[in-house]
């Protein structure tokens, strides 16, 4: 896989092979996040993590804490009652 410099369409995103998926659906803000913040101390520096979340906050929240903490966010796919949201950790 090539170097990951920014957003992916969604057929790249349904191809990643997450290094940690987290389901956060059914929890409100700030759930999704502190899940996402947790979980990404597990997934190694290129790896990437996803989050399940049924919450219309994380979808805006998630990629400003990315880029707020040197993480690089790849992209959302829109799931009927839920996204899936992608970070690549950087550090």
């Amino acid at each position: 896989m090539s170097e990951v410099k920014g957003e992916l369409g969604p057929e790249e995103l349904r191809r990643l092979k997450p290094n940690k998926v987290v389901d956060a659906r059914g929890t409100s803000c700030p759930g999704p996040l502190l899940a996402a913040k947790q979980a990404i101390t597990e997934v190694p520096i290129g790896g990437i993590l996803e989050v399940l979340s049924s919450d219309p906050g994380t979808k805006r929240d998630l990629p400003i804490w990315a880029r707020k903490m040197g993480h690089v966010f790849l992209g959302v796919i829109e799931e009927p009652g839920y996204w899936r949201i992608f970070v690549k950790r950087m550090k």
